[in-house]
This record gives C-alpha cells, structure tokens and sequence, in this order.
C-alpha cells in the first residue's frame, strides 16, 4: 500500500491551520482560580519552614522542613490538576518554570529570599525571616505572571520545559531525602 505525500501547497496549509490551532488554544487558556497566589503562599510556607528547620538542627527541625516541602508539593500537584481539568492541557513550561521556579527570576529571588531567611533563623530575628518569606513568595508570584505573559506571546518560544523524567527524578530525590531526614533524626 503506497501513501501519497501532500503537495507542497497541502503541506503548507495543514502547518498553518496547526499555527491557528495552537494559537487559538493559548488564547483560550485559563488559570485555576488563586493559581499564582496559592504557589506564592506555598512558597513563603516553605521558606518559613525551611529556615526553622535548619536553624533548629535538630530531629523536629527536619520535620519541618519536610512539611513545608510537603505543603509546596501537595499545592503545586493540586493547581497543576487544576489547571489539566479546566484546558484538557498539560503545560511543560507552566510545570517546570511557573510551579517548580526554574525560571530565572522565580529561582533567583528563591535562592536570595531562603538565604536570608536562614541566615535571620540563625540569627533570632524571626520578623526577618517572614519578610525574607513574604519577598520570596512575592517574587515567585512575579516571576509566574510574567512567564504567562511571555509564553502567551510566543508559545512555541517560551513552552518548553523540563521534560517529565527530570521533574519526576526530581521531586523522586527530594521526597527520599526527606523521609532519609526524618529517619536519621
């Protein structure tokens, strides 16, 4: 059985009815209700709790930092089922950058936020800690807004995320190295 190949004319035509497809999809894109503000408050939970815990060192320290982890995932897992429901959709770029804050500014304003919020830990000054937090989960909410802006103007630019073995091996190491805490403790 012989397949006919599209003519040049066909070709063309089918790859721009799938540029209006995708298109008109992401224009029709919704987000869960409290999308951005549920992931910025997951993350000030989990700066708060990850400053206690290291700054306790101790057993139930490693506990908390465990829930805090624990609280980020379960609401990341929660909006990103969410966000499946209401577009019949997954978003790599959404997953890795939005949720999982590999964009630059999400994991830049991370990495500085839970620094400092560590260091005001060690340090006793536990109002410090919940403005590093607060900052951290602002940031968070900042960095995800934009990317939304910008994956909406260029999709096929701005959709690519980590592929779904490297987050699963990912979210795989955290979750190991928290029970792996908790155990030792």
């Amino acid at each position: 059985m012989e397949t006919s190949r599209p003519t040049p004319a066909e070709a063309a035509a089918a790859l721009r009815d799938a540029e209006v497809s995708r298109d008109k999809l992401v224009g029709d894109l919704v987000l869960p209700p409290l999308f951005h503000l549920s992931i910025g408050a997951a993350i000030v939970a989990q700066i708060v709790t990850g400053a206690i815990g290291i700054a306790r060192q101790d057993g139930p320290g490693m506990q908390v930092v465990v829930l805090g982890v624990a609280v980020f995932y379960g609401v990341g897992a929660l909006q990103l089922v969410a966000f499946r429901r209401l577009n019949g959709v997954w978003l790599g770029g959404l997953v890795s950058r939005v949720v999982f804050g590999t964009a630059s500014l999400a994991s830049t304003v991370y990495a500085l936020t839970f620094g400092a919020a560590v260091w005001a830990a060690f340090e006793d000054l536990w109002w410090a800690v919940g403005i590093c937090a607060l900052l951290g989960g602002v940031g968070y909410v900042v960095s995800g807004v934009r990317w939304m802006r910008t994956y909406r103007a260029d999709p096929v630019r701005h959709g690519r995320g980590e592929t779904m073995l490297m987050l699963g091996l990912t979210a795989v190491s955290v979750v190991v190295l928290g029970v792996l805490l908790v155990v030792q403790s």
